[in-house]
Protein backbone atom coordinates (compact mmCIF):
# COMPACT_ATOMS: atom_id res chain seq x y z
CA UNK A 1 0.00 0.00 0.00
CA UNK A 2 1.80 3.04 -1.12
CA UNK A 3 1.18 5.76 1.84
CA UNK A 4 -1.19 8.79 0.94
CA UNK A 5 -0.79 11.08 3.62
CA UNK A 6 -2.82 14.62 4.07
CA UNK A 7 -4.03 14.35 0.63
CA UNK A 8 -0.10 14.41 -0.83
CA UNK A 9 -1.44 12.46 -4.24
CA UNK A 10 -2.16 15.00 -6.33
CA UNK A 11 -3.96 15.46 -10.14
CA UNK A 12 -5.19 18.82 -11.49
CA UNK A 13 -8.81 18.63 -11.82
CA UNK A 14 -10.43 19.86 -14.71
CA UNK A 15 -13.52 21.75 -14.84
CA UNK A 16 -15.63 18.40 -15.93
CA UNK A 17 -14.34 16.15 -13.25
CA UNK A 18 -15.07 18.59 -10.33
CA UNK A 19 -17.86 18.91 -11.68
CA UNK A 20 -18.62 14.95 -11.60
CA UNK A 21 -17.10 15.16 -8.02
CA UNK A 22 -19.88 17.68 -7.21
CA UNK A 23 -22.45 15.28 -8.33
CA UNK A 24 -21.21 12.27 -6.53
CA UNK A 25 -20.55 14.82 -3.20
CA UNK A 26 -24.12 15.45 -3.69
CA UNK A 27 -25.52 11.97 -3.88
CA UNK A 28 -23.21 10.99 -1.29
CA UNK A 29 -24.35 13.97 1.53
CA UNK A 30 -28.66 13.04 -0.10
CA UNK A 31 -28.12 9.05 0.20
CA UNK A 32 -25.69 8.05 3.20
CA UNK A 33 -25.71 10.63 5.80
CA UNK A 34 -23.67 8.66 8.46
CA UNK A 35 -21.09 8.15 6.14
CA UNK A 36 -21.22 11.71 4.79
CA UNK A 37 -20.80 13.35 8.08
CA UNK A 38 -17.29 11.03 8.57
CA UNK A 39 -15.99 11.99 5.02
CA UNK A 40 -16.34 15.93 6.21
CA UNK A 41 -13.08 15.79 7.97
CA UNK A 42 -10.88 14.67 5.15
CA UNK A 43 -8.99 16.95 2.93
CA UNK A 44 -10.61 18.10 -0.59
CA UNK A 45 -8.90 15.66 -2.81
CA UNK A 46 -9.16 12.38 0.07
CA UNK A 47 -13.30 13.62 0.38
CA UNK A 48 -13.96 13.81 -3.30
CA UNK A 49 -12.50 10.09 -4.28
CA UNK A 50 -14.58 9.13 -0.76
CA UNK A 51 -17.73 10.50 -2.51
CA UNK A 52 -16.98 8.76 -5.96
CA UNK A 53 -16.42 5.60 -4.60
CA UNK A 54 -19.58 6.05 -2.74
CA UNK A 55 -21.63 7.10 -5.64
CA UNK A 56 -20.31 4.45 -7.43
CA UNK A 57 -21.46 1.81 -5.11
CA UNK A 58 -24.61 3.30 -4.35
CA UNK A 59 -25.81 2.39 -7.88
CA UNK A 60 -24.61 -0.99 -7.52
CA UNK A 61 -26.68 -1.02 -4.40
CA UNK A 62 -30.27 0.82 -5.92
CA UNK A 63 -29.83 -2.08 -8.97
CA UNK A 64 -29.81 -4.32 -5.97
CA UNK A 65 -32.61 -2.80 -3.90
CA UNK A 66 -34.68 -1.91 -7.04
CA UNK A 67 -38.05 -3.13 -8.42
CA UNK A 68 -36.90 -4.43 -11.68
CA UNK A 69 -37.18 -8.41 -12.33
CA UNK A 70 -34.25 -10.17 -11.23
CA UNK A 71 -32.71 -11.30 -14.94
CA UNK A 72 -33.01 -7.19 -15.71
CA UNK A 73 -30.93 -6.71 -12.33
CA UNK A 74 -28.60 -9.57 -13.18
CA UNK A 75 -28.06 -7.54 -16.40
CA UNK A 76 -27.49 -4.12 -14.97
CA UNK A 77 -25.09 -5.49 -12.90
CA UNK A 78 -23.11 -6.62 -15.49
CA UNK A 79 -23.53 -3.51 -17.48
CA UNK A 80 -21.97 -1.65 -14.34
CA UNK A 81 -18.84 -4.85 -13.97
CA UNK A 82 -18.32 -3.54 -17.68
CA UNK A 83 -18.20 0.24 -16.66
CA UNK A 84 -15.60 -0.76 -14.28
CA UNK A 85 -13.57 -2.61 -16.42
CA UNK A 86 -13.66 0.71 -18.69
CA UNK A 87 -12.32 2.91 -15.54
CA UNK A 88 -10.13 0.76 -14.41
CA UNK A 89 -8.74 0.34 -18.45
CA UNK A 90 -8.27 4.06 -18.44
CA UNK A 91 -10.77 4.16 -21.14
CA UNK A 92 -13.50 6.86 -19.39
CA UNK A 93 -12.37 11.01 -20.79
CA UNK A 94 -13.36 13.50 -19.09
CA UNK A 95 -16.20 15.11 -20.98
CA UNK A 96 -18.05 11.65 -20.79
CA UNK A 97 -21.94 11.98 -19.38
CA UNK A 98 -21.49 9.60 -16.92
CA UNK A 99 -19.74 11.91 -13.67
CA UNK A 100 -19.71 8.81 -11.70
CA UNK A 101 -17.43 7.17 -13.82
CA UNK A 102 -15.79 10.56 -14.31
CA UNK A 103 -14.98 11.37 -11.15
CA UNK A 104 -13.95 7.16 -10.16
CA UNK A 105 -11.70 7.19 -12.93
CA UNK A 106 -10.06 10.52 -11.60
CA UNK A 107 -9.53 9.32 -8.32
CA UNK A 108 -8.15 5.82 -9.10
CA UNK A 109 -5.50 8.26 -10.91
CA UNK A 110 -5.08 10.06 -7.76
CA UNK A 111 -4.70 6.82 -5.08
CA UNK A 112 -3.80 3.91 -5.07
CA UNK A 113 -7.17 2.63 -5.19
CA UNK A 114 -8.28 -1.61 -5.21
CA UNK A 115 -10.85 -1.34 -7.73
CA UNK A 116 -11.06 -5.04 -7.81
CA UNK A 117 -12.95 -4.18 -4.61
CA UNK A 118 -15.83 -2.78 -6.39
CA UNK A 119 -16.28 -6.48 -8.81
CA UNK A 120 -16.57 -7.90 -4.97
CA UNK A 121 -19.09 -5.57 -4.25
CA UNK A 122 -20.78 -6.52 -7.48
CA UNK A 123 -20.56 -10.26 -6.37
CA UNK A 124 -22.35 -9.70 -2.92
CA UNK A 125 -25.34 -7.40 -4.62
CA UNK A 126 -25.34 -10.61 -7.12
CA UNK A 127 -25.96 -12.66 -3.91
CA UNK A 128 -28.92 -10.60 -2.77
CA UNK A 129 -30.96 -11.01 -6.43
CA UNK A 130 -30.56 -14.50 -6.50
CA UNK A 131 -31.46 -14.41 -2.90
CA UNK A 132 -28.61 -16.46 -1.18
CA UNK A 133 -29.27 -17.00 2.65
CA UNK A 134 -26.75 -18.17 4.95
CA UNK A 135 -26.37 -20.97 7.24
CA UNK A 136 -23.72 -20.11 9.42
CA UNK A 137 -21.54 -16.86 10.10
CA UNK A 138 -19.07 -17.66 8.29
CA UNK A 139 -21.30 -18.14 5.38
CA UNK A 140 -22.74 -14.49 6.08
CA UNK A 141 -18.69 -13.68 6.42
CA UNK A 142 -18.21 -14.01 2.64
CA UNK A 143 -20.96 -11.99 1.98
CA UNK A 144 -20.30 -8.85 4.32
CA UNK A 145 -17.02 -9.39 2.93
CA UNK A 146 -18.34 -8.50 -0.59
CA UNK A 147 -20.37 -5.80 0.74
CA UNK A 148 -18.60 -4.17 3.55
CA UNK A 149 -15.11 -5.48 3.76
CA UNK A 150 -14.18 -4.27 -0.16
CA UNK A 151 -15.69 -1.28 0.78
CA UNK A 152 -13.05 -1.03 4.10
CA UNK A 153 -10.13 -1.85 2.03
CA UNK A 154 -11.29 0.77 -1.20
CA UNK A 155 -11.67 3.52 1.58
CA UNK A 156 -8.13 2.61 2.69
CA UNK A 157 -6.61 3.24 -1.13
CA UNK A 158 -7.64 6.42 -0.25
CA UNK A 159 -6.33 6.98 3.13
CA UNK A 160 -3.44 5.22 2.85
CA UNK A 161 -0.95 4.40 5.54
CA UNK A 162 1.42 6.36 7.38
CA UNK A 163 5.19 6.19 7.03
CA UNK A 164 6.22 4.04 9.42
CA UNK A 165 3.24 2.68 11.42
CA UNK A 166 3.51 0.03 13.19
CA UNK A 167 2.13 -3.09 11.93
CA UNK A 168 1.10 -1.34 8.81
CA UNK A 169 1.00 -4.30 6.22
CA UNK A 170 -1.90 -5.71 8.12
CA UNK A 171 -3.93 -2.49 7.58
CA UNK A 172 -6.26 -4.08 4.74
CA UNK A 173 -6.88 -6.89 7.13
CA UNK A 174 -8.15 -4.44 9.83
CA UNK A 175 -10.34 -2.26 6.92
CA UNK A 176 -11.71 -5.13 6.11
CA UNK A 177 -12.72 -6.34 9.67
CA UNK A 178 -14.40 -3.65 10.35
CA UNK A 179 -16.35 -3.07 7.45
CA UNK A 180 -17.65 -6.93 8.89
CA UNK A 181 -18.74 -4.71 11.83
CA UNK A 182 -20.97 -1.62 10.26
CA UNK A 183 -22.34 -4.18 8.07
CA UNK A 184 -23.22 -7.10 10.92
CA UNK A 185 -24.70 -3.76 12.41
CA UNK A 186 -26.66 -2.39 9.77
CA UNK A 187 -28.11 -6.00 9.39
CA UNK A 188 -29.24 -5.91 13.35
CA UNK A 189 -30.64 -2.08 12.39
CA UNK A 190 -32.48 -3.07 9.17
CA UNK A 191 -33.82 -6.64 10.24
CA UNK A 192 -37.72 -5.70 9.76
CA UNK A 193 -36.94 -3.72 6.84
CA UNK A 194 -35.16 -6.62 5.38
CA UNK A 195 -37.69 -9.33 6.19
CA UNK A 196 -40.32 -6.89 4.53
CA UNK A 197 -38.28 -7.12 1.17
CA UNK A 198 -38.05 -10.59 1.58
CA UNK A 199 -34.85 -11.27 3.02
CA UNK A 200 -33.32 -12.55 6.00
CA UNK A 201 -29.24 -12.67 6.84
CA UNK A 202 -28.83 -13.59 10.44
CA UNK A 203 -27.27 -17.11 9.99
CA UNK A 204 -29.91 -19.78 10.13
CA UNK A 205 -27.87 -21.27 12.97
CA UNK A 206 -28.48 -18.25 15.08
CA UNK A 207 -31.89 -17.92 14.37
CA UNK A 208 -33.08 -21.64 15.40
CA UNK A 209 -30.59 -21.26 18.29
CA UNK A 210 -32.74 -18.37 19.45
CA UNK A 211 -36.19 -19.59 18.22
CA UNK A 212 -36.41 -17.05 16.05
CA UNK A 213 -36.36 -19.27 12.34
CA UNK A 214 -40.24 -18.03 11.83
CA UNK A 215 -38.89 -14.68 10.74
CA UNK A 216 -39.95 -11.31 11.73
CA UNK A 217 -43.28 -10.52 11.18
CA UNK A 218 -43.89 -7.30 10.25
CA UNK A 219 -46.18 -6.38 13.02
CA UNK A 220 -42.88 -7.05 15.79
CA UNK A 221 -44.24 -9.39 17.37
CA UNK A 222 -42.08 -12.38 18.06
CA UNK A 223 -43.64 -15.70 18.42
CA UNK A 224 -44.11 -17.52 21.72
CA UNK A 225 -40.41 -18.95 22.64
CA UNK A 226 -38.55 -16.43 20.48
CA UNK A 227 -35.84 -14.96 22.49
CA UNK A 228 -35.26 -11.92 20.23
CA UNK A 229 -33.46 -10.08 22.67
CA UNK A 230 -30.90 -13.45 23.20
CA UNK A 231 -30.12 -13.56 19.37
CA UNK A 232 -29.82 -9.70 19.60
CA UNK A 233 -27.13 -9.88 22.30
CA UNK A 234 -25.23 -12.73 20.36
CA UNK A 235 -25.06 -10.62 17.04
CA UNK A 236 -24.26 -7.47 19.30
CA UNK A 237 -21.01 -9.53 20.99
CA UNK A 238 -19.94 -10.93 17.65
CA UNK A 239 -20.24 -6.96 16.37
CA UNK A 240 -17.86 -6.09 19.26
CA UNK A 241 -15.34 -8.51 18.76
CA UNK A 242 -14.87 -7.05 15.05
CA UNK A 243 -15.18 -3.37 16.11
CA UNK A 244 -12.51 -4.12 18.73
CA UNK A 245 -9.98 -5.58 15.80
CA UNK A 246 -10.68 -3.26 13.08
CA UNK A 247 -10.00 -0.38 15.24
CA UNK A 248 -6.66 -1.29 15.14
CA UNK A 249 -6.77 0.42 11.86
CA UNK A 250 -6.95 3.93 13.28
CA UNK A 251 -3.36 4.17 14.59
CA UNK A 252 -1.95 3.90 11.21
CA UNK A 253 -4.06 6.46 9.63
CA UNK A 254 -3.23 10.25 9.38
CA UNK A 255 -4.92 12.59 11.48
CA UNK A 256 -8.11 13.56 9.30
CA UNK A 257 -8.18 9.63 7.90
CA UNK A 258 -8.12 8.37 11.09
CA UNK A 259 -10.75 11.10 12.11
CA UNK A 260 -13.12 9.97 9.27
CA UNK A 261 -12.91 6.21 9.85
CA UNK A 262 -13.66 7.16 13.86
CA UNK A 263 -16.32 9.51 13.24
CA UNK A 264 -18.41 6.47 10.78
CA UNK A 265 -17.54 3.70 12.93
CA UNK A 266 -18.37 5.71 15.88
CA UNK A 267 -21.68 6.39 15.21
CA UNK A 268 -22.53 2.68 13.85
CA UNK A 269 -20.59 1.38 17.52
CA UNK A 270 -23.49 4.03 19.65
CA UNK A 271 -26.14 2.29 17.11
CA UNK A 272 -25.20 -0.91 18.80
CA UNK A 273 -25.26 0.27 21.74
CA UNK A 274 -28.94 1.29 21.35
CA UNK A 275 -30.17 -1.52 19.95
CA UNK A 276 -28.46 -3.74 22.63
CA UNK A 277 -29.90 -1.55 25.14
CA UNK A 278 -33.59 -1.92 23.49
CA UNK A 279 -33.50 -4.90 20.83
CA UNK A 280 -37.43 -5.07 20.18
CA UNK A 281 -36.88 -1.33 18.84
CA UNK A 282 -35.56 -2.36 15.66
CA UNK A 283 -38.58 -4.38 14.74
CA UNK A 284 -40.47 -1.15 15.06
CA UNK A 285 -38.69 0.85 13.04
CA UNK A 286 -34.69 2.06 12.37
CA UNK A 287 -32.47 3.17 15.28
CA UNK A 288 -30.87 6.50 14.73
CA UNK A 289 -28.70 9.01 16.28
CA UNK A 290 -29.36 12.53 17.19
CA UNK A 291 -27.45 14.96 15.52
CA UNK A 292 -25.61 16.36 18.45
CA UNK A 293 -24.34 12.67 19.15
CA UNK A 294 -22.87 12.29 15.64
CA UNK A 295 -21.53 15.58 16.32
CA UNK A 296 -19.63 14.09 19.44
CA UNK A 297 -18.73 11.46 17.90
CA UNK A 298 -16.63 13.56 14.74
CA UNK A 299 -14.86 15.57 17.09
CA UNK A 300 -14.25 12.48 19.67
CA UNK A 301 -12.93 10.90 16.36
CA UNK A 302 -10.84 14.61 15.08
CA UNK A 303 -9.49 14.27 18.50
CA UNK A 304 -7.38 11.47 17.87
CA UNK A 305 -8.85 10.51 21.29
CA UNK A 306 -9.69 6.65 19.93
CA UNK A 307 -6.93 6.28 17.51
CA UNK A 308 -4.87 7.15 21.38
CA UNK A 309 -6.47 4.84 22.79
CA UNK A 310 -6.29 2.11 20.83
CA UNK A 311 -2.47 2.32 20.42
CA UNK A 312 -2.26 2.38 24.28
CA UNK A 313 -4.27 -1.19 24.68
CA UNK A 314 -2.46 -2.39 21.24
CA UNK A 315 1.10 -1.69 23.01
CA UNK A 316 0.09 -3.59 26.24
CA UNK A 317 -0.60 -6.41 23.97
CA UNK A 318 2.73 -6.51 23.05
CA UNK A 319 5.39 -9.05 24.75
Amino acid sequence: MSPTVEGSAHTTASAPVLAAYSYCEAVTGAQARNFAYGIRLLPTDKRQAMSALYAFSRRVDDIGDGTLAPDAKLSRLEETRSLLGRIRAGEIEEDDTDPVAVALAHAARRFPIPLGGLDELIDGVLMDVRGETYETWDELKTYCRCVAGAIGRLSLGVFGTTPGAADAERAGEYADTLGLALQLTNILRDVREDAGNGRTYLPAEDLAKFGCAEGFPSDGRMPAGADFAGLVHHEVRRARALFAEGYRLLPMLDRRSGACVAAMAGIYRRLLDRIEREPEAVLRGRVSLPTHEKAYVAVRGLSGLDARTVSRHTTRRRP
